[in-house]
């Protein structure tokens, strides 16, 4: 109820304050009514926008849609007006000069269907638009069918040079360190496990992805691969606009999410909710063979798993843009979610032992989670004049609560109760100042911190049997972790002739403390660092461009890799964190090529990054054994360790070939070579691997305006010292058609049709050998009907150009 009533306190505030008016004689308001139907059919236009724009003052401008009946009733101060009724696809009314003393009815008004921008409508809307800048590219997410009902995790692994794995994990060009901004900003919308808030956050809440491979100065050192920033969507059309989509799916999926907005004079009213029901259901196959230090074989373990998972979520995003005056805007919003998550993962296992004697096992983990996310959000926006001269201020409080209780069965006995209780508080700040310089040059600068605390509280109770029969320690513990950093950045930008260039530097300060409270072990780490980057485009033509960029990043350990709690999948296998990490730094040079043919486009560039004290999970014999149905069993342990260092260089291009206005191909293919070097408790970790990763997309529109996409990928083998994965080969088809004159859209798709996605690894290490296949989600099919209000297909804004933008067409 505090939260509750925080939220009505911000919010009222906001009113009120625009409310309160200077006392004294004002002029009483008018009405202005009217009726729009449809020229051809006669029928009211819903959601058609009555514009009034002041004479006096242009900038001024007020309006209201019309209802179901195609009627319109707007309320205004009397004055003289330009009067425009617009609708999506239809030419608009225009009434110039029009002075409104009292009460007055326009009648009614007719529009006319405007065929040129109808057409335009049909073939923007099924493209997906990239934009190149010096330090990003930014694509506009269009008519995907193959990820419509979807969650943001489908949308991402559509995305050039972006990939995500079996389990979930984001990839920049086969890196996984990425850093993952909501909005320009850390966010708890991707809360605690960003992995699974990405899985259950709605794909029709993006409106674009920024892809970074070479971030300036302005954005965070963090993530040695690159920054992926998500943009929501959020209009700012005049009057009420928005979608709405409802999907069903098997495995039983269902799902409601809608974005609206409401623009109406100073105000633009915008939410992005939803609520979602998935079923997972997952398997896993591992086969571990034991050896003793001579090499002979000692015994060996088979577990087959099958994961049975449930998410329920509700998503809210409710926010206000005030624009006080032409200069001057003040955004506030709050972000709500709460999650009802349960699993069931069961483990049949078998061992034999080196006489050849078999034993089985059944293990059942039963799983209940419940995570609730707030977060409130201000940002404050100055224009100081219209050559961009501008200061801007952020504020953002969050708040995420998670708790996960598992109740452990183990051959039809009660074996151990878990209760992981997560507990997050984070402060965020931003301030940004930029300066323009003559027509060509802007300086910027700018501060960021962020304040972050995590308490995890873990609890394990041994039942039978008793921890003292299995001989191992007792794993609770509660971590108080903290996290500050402070950061301060300075960039300059000119355009000479066709080179464009933007030098930064910025500077960050962390400090860090691993706080064990029940065992009293206590790490601080702090480090500095600066991180000079540079972005330059040499435009040979409006078509043709090269790029360079250069990068310094760091990789700090998460929290999860410094919690030193083992974490059991099962008997015999754990995960545990090291609280002894320290950060890992990178350098990363990149260079680019931009060609725009007549019918196709290539954009390709070649990279090359060294990084030192490289965090990389290593697989080892933990020395200490557990009893296994009467059998000494080792224990074996996945643990994140510091090695020496990994050089990486690849080549990426991205093509678009549309041979005709209804068929469109485009393809992206990622080669890369990593080297690592290093040891490790004695042990050699040195490893080379060549990888690729390509993915292609084919989309055509068939008779009676019924589009068809088929995206296919491939991951190529995988290899380090320890372990290799063999290639991966997916496809996904989907089919769509556009209903009640381009109002609604019902499109059908088929992830993973092959049910090919699985990960098939083996592990080889002196001590043991292990075989291994990860299917994270079975093939799964789905439904999904869009309906559109005031808008018809997605639209993308008129086009830019200059030394350092650029777009092309990718479909997506």
């Amino acid at each position: 109820m505090v939260r509750l009533a925080l939220i009505a306190l911000i919010f009222f505030t906001t009113f009120h304050t625009v409310a309160q008016r200077p006392a004294g004689q004002r002029p009483v308001p008018i009405k202005i009514t009217g009726t729009v139907l449809d020229q051809d059919t006669g029928g009211p236009l819903e959601y058609a926008t009555l514009v009034l724009q002041s004479i006096r003052n242009p900038d001024k401008i007020t309006g209201g849609v019309t209802d179901i009946n195609g009627k319109f009733e707007v309320e205004t101060l009397p004055g003289r007006f330009n009067v425009r009724v617009e609708y999506i696809a239809y030419k608009t009314y225009a009434i110039p000069e029009q002075t409104f003393r009292a009460n007055t009815d326009l009648g009614t008004i007719r529009l006319a269907l405007d065929v040129e921008q109808l057409e335009a409508v049909e073939v923007i809307g099924e493209k997906t638009t990239v934009e190149l800048r010096l330090d990003k590219k930014i694509y506009n997410v269009g008519k995907d069918l193959t990820v419509r009902g979807g969650t943001v995790s489908d949308v991402l692994d559509n995305v050039p040079s972006v990939s995500v794995d079996v389990e979930g994990n984001v990839q920049l060009r086969g890196n996984d360190d990425v850093r993952i901004l909501i909005n320009g900003k850390p966010s708890a919308i991707t809360g605690l496990n960003s992995t699974e808030a990405l899985r259950q956050l709605p794909a029709e809440s993006i409106e674009k992805v920024e892809v970074i491979t070479s971030p300036s100065a302005r954005y965070d050192a963090e993530g040695s691969g690159g920054i992926i920033n998500i943009i929501l969507r959020r209009s700012k059309l005049l009057g009420l606009n928005g979608a709405l989509t409802s999907s069903l799916g098997y495995p039983w999926q269902a799902g409601i999410n809608g974005n609206l907005n409401y623009r109406v004079g100073d105000f633009n009213i915008f939410t992005n909710t939803g609520y979602n029901y998935r079923e997972s259901p997952g398997n896993s196959l591992n086969a571990t063979s034991y050896f003793d230090p001579n090499g002979d074989f000692t015994n060996s373990i088979r577990e087959d798993r099958n994961f049975e998972r449930v998410r329920k979520g509700l998503n809210a995003n409710f926010g206000v843009e005030w624009y006080v005056d032409e200069s001057l805007s003040i955004t506030q919003s709050v972000f709500i979610r709460s999650r009802d998550n349960t699993s069931e993962t069961t483990n049949d296992f078998s061992q034999i032992d080196i006489f050849g004697g078999e034993t089985s096992g059944f293990r059942r983990d039963d799983e209940v989670e419940d995570d609730d996310t707030f977060q409130y959000s201000f940002n404050f926006n100055k224009k100081i004049n219209d050559s961009g001269h501008e200061f801007s201020l952020e504020f953002q409080y969050e708040t995420s609560e998670e708790v996960e209780a598992s109740n452990i069965i183990q051959n039809d006995f009660d074996s151990e109760r878990v209760r992981t209780a997560e507990d997050q508080r984070r402060v965020f700040l931003q301030s940004d100042y930029v300066l323009p310089i003559g027509e060509n040059s802007q300086f910027e600068l700018g501060y960021r911190g962020d304040f972050n605390r995590l308490n995890t509280d873990y609890d394990v109770t041994f039942i039978q049997p008793t921890i003292q029969e299995l001989r191992i320690t007792n794993p609770s513990n509660v971590l108080d972790f903290k996290e500050t950093i402070n950061a301060f950045y300075t960039q300059f930008g000119s355009k000479v002739e066709k080179i464009s260039y933007l030098l930064g530097l910025r500077y960050e300060t962390t400090r860090l403390i691993i706080d064990q409270q029940e065992t009293n072990d206590f790490n601080r780490n702090n480090f500095d660092g600066l991180f000079p980057t540079v972005n330059i485009n040499f435009e040979i033509s409006d078509k043709e461009s090269y790029s360079l960029g250069y990068n310094r990043r760091i990789r700090r350990p998460r929290s999860r890799f410094l919690n030193p709690f083992p974490s059991r999948s099962s008997p015999v296998n754990l995960f545990q964190g090291n609280p002894n990490l320290t950060p890992a730094y990178s350098n990363q040079v990149d260079l680019g090529y931009l060609n725009r043919f007549e019918k196709v486009t290539l954009n390709a560039s070649v990279y090359f990054q060294r990084a030192t004290d490289v965090i990389t999970f290593i697989t080892e014999n933990t020395g200490e054994t557990t009893v296994f149905d009467g059998q000494d069993v080792p224990i074996i342990r996945r643990t994140p360790v510091n090695l020496a260092k990994n050089d990486r260089y690849g080549f990426e291009f991205t093509t678009n070939y549309r041979p005709t206005k209804k068929w469109n191909l485009n393809g992206n293919f990622n080669l890369f070579n990593l080297i690592t070097r290093g040891t490790f408790n004695n042990q050699n970790f040195d490893a080379e691997n060549v990888s690729w990763f390509v993915r292609l997309n084919n989309k055509i529109t068939l008779p009676k305006g019924i589009d068809w996409q088929t995206r296919v990928n491939y991951r190529g083998p995988t290899e380090n010292a320890q372990t290799r994965n063999k290639g991966i080969l997916s496809m996904d088809l989907a089919f769509s058609k556009d209903l009640f004159k381009e109002k609604g859209s019902l499109a059908f798709n088929i992830s993973d049709v092959f049910n090919s996605r699985r990960r098939i690894s083996e592990t080889f290490t002196p001590a043991f050998f292990s075989d291994s296949e990860f299917q994270w989600r079975v093939r799964s099919f789905n439904l999904a009907f869009t309906y559109r209000f005031n808008q018809k297909k997605p639209q993308r804004q008129g086009r830019q150009r200059n030394g350092d933008d650029g777009d092309f067409e990718f479909d997506g």
